[in-house]
């Protein structure tokens, strides 16, 4: 292994995937998944198996799996290494060694978020705070500095820190400059105001900066409404609901009335809203809300609007979702009468229908209606899919195996899982060099006579 294939892997979701290694651990496969990490360089096996041993308080073999990762020089691997240290709670020296910035005048500010979380972990939070003070310029930062302070009796100290940050981006607003240099430390003072038990408090400052429109981000808007809803301050809630921030804070009234108890009173809130101003957010978040309180007419009549529209907007995948484990009322949904074809993607109603279809076990129908033609896709691994679905594993398995490309292979594995031959399963799924291998190579772009590209990116 080197950096490159792992930096390939992570960014790419390749080698073994984050899904198979956890289809394989929730099967047992500990021990295996951690000789594949080693054996052949898979890093999504390597913290699979490296959180489950130190979860069970195996140490000493979690850094063995993890040390071959560190030793290509790749700082995510030392990242994990240090964090084993610090669970194993009596190497805490080595972890800090192992990301401390060389130089911390010049360290980047990555590497200082880095050492700032493994800083706070080990319990040395004020040294924390401190590496992480001369780059609070960075509002990612600033997360990360309310992040690692979190219950660790420096609630004072950060909001020292917070304090002009938060004055700058409301002088900014009252001054009509749109800076959003700090556009997160308004929501984040009030995060920490309510953790340190000035819940009230937060609630009035940021209250008054929404009020008097001195924010920057509708994050922090969000907030606010979240903060009045945990502290069952609907009145006020309520009042925001009906001015205008209705379509970003809406939805949070009417969660915070059905999470009491008042799920007539926030069904019809959403309703009079609709009527008001047919907003398609409005419609979604009912739909959805009447979907999950098992009344699926009443959720497609009010979809049913937006299921022919675009994507960014199309009303029915949000219906389908939830119930994609569920085949008879997924049956029920795409079968309606109300239900048309989604707009510019009407594949999608035959796949939904075959994947019910197959969970019902009725695999020779979702066959005939998977449309198997799609360019993008191998209608022979499409098949497998809907065999497997239907719990004919074998059949599955054959498909694959007589196919044999790297994406069968990939999805071999997982039948072969879930038939309890995970070894064989480990065998047959692709390596990382044939993964990359396999790539397709991009076509080199034509070049005008200056040398610059004559296709788009120019």
């Amino acid at each position: 292994m080197d950096m490159d294939d792992l930096a390939w892997q992570a960014s790419n979701f390749r080698g073994l995937s984050p899904r198979r290694v956890r289809l394989l651990l929730e099967r047992g496969h500990r021990d295996l998944v951690a000789q594949v990490a080693v054996e052949r360089g898979e890093w999504f096996c390597a913290e699979g198996a490296v959180e489950e041993l130190c979860q069970v308080g195996d140490f000493g073999r979690a850094l063995s799996v993890m040390e071959p990762f560190v030793e290509t020089g790749w700082r995510a691997a030392s990242y994990a290494k240090s964090e084993i240290l610090i669970r194993a709670g009596h190497r805490t020296d080595e972890a800090l060694d192992l990301l401390r910035p060389e130089e911390a005048g010049r360290a980047s500010t990555t590497e200082c978020r880095d050492f700032a979380e493994v800083l706070g972990r080990a319990g040395r939070i004020d040294e924390a705070i401190e590496l992480l003070v001369p780059h609070l310029d960075k509002s990612w930062l600033l997360s990360t500095l309310v992040d690692i302070t979190d219950g660790q009796g420096r609630d004072e100290r950060v909001l020292e820190l917070i304090a002009p940050r938060a004055d700058h981006v409301r002088q900014a607003r009252g001054e009509g400059r749109w800076d959003y240099a700090h556009s997160n430390a308004q929501e984040l003072q009030a995060r920490v105001l309510e953790r340190a038990g000035r819940a009230d408090e937060a609630i009035r400052i940021l209250g008054q900066d929404i009020a008097e429109r001195r924010f920057l981000a509708q994050n922090t808007l969000v907030a606010y409404a979240e903060l009045l809803a945990r502290h069952g301050r609907l009145d006020e809630l309520r009042e925001l609901g009906d001015g205008q921030d209705a379509r970003t804070v809406l939805n949070i009234y009417a969660g915070a009335l059905r999470d009491d108890g008042r799920v007539k009173e926030a069904e019809g809130v959403v309703r009079d809203a609709i009527a008001a101003d047919d907003w398609v957010g409005y419609r979604a978040w009912l739909s959805a809300m009447l979907l999950a309180e098992g009344r699926p007419d009443d959720a497609i009549a009010v979809a049913e609007p937006g299921f022919g529209w675009y994507d960014c907007s199309n009303l029915l995948t949000p219906l389908i979702s939830p119930l994609l484990d569920r085949p008879e009322e997924l049956l029920y949904l795409v079968e309606h009468p109300r239900v048309v074809p989604h707009h510019g993607h009407e594949e999608f109603q035959h796949w939904w229908r075959a994947w019910a279809l197959a969970g019902l076990g009725r695999v020779d129908e979702a066959i005939s209606v998977a449309g198997l033609d799609r360019p993008w896709t191998d209608p022979r691994i499409v098949k497998a899919d809907l065999l497997r679905r239907a719990g004919l594993l074998d059949a599955a398995a054959d498909e694959l195996r007589a196919l044999g490309t790297i994406k069968a292979r990939e999805e071999l594995c997982e039948v072969l899982v879930l038939q309890g031959r995970a070894e064989e399963a480990i065998a047959v799924h692709p390596t990382v060099a044939e993964q990359r291998a396999a790539e397709p190579k991009p076509e080199p772009a034509p070049l005008s006579e200056s040398g610059y590209s004559l296709d788009p990116p120019f």
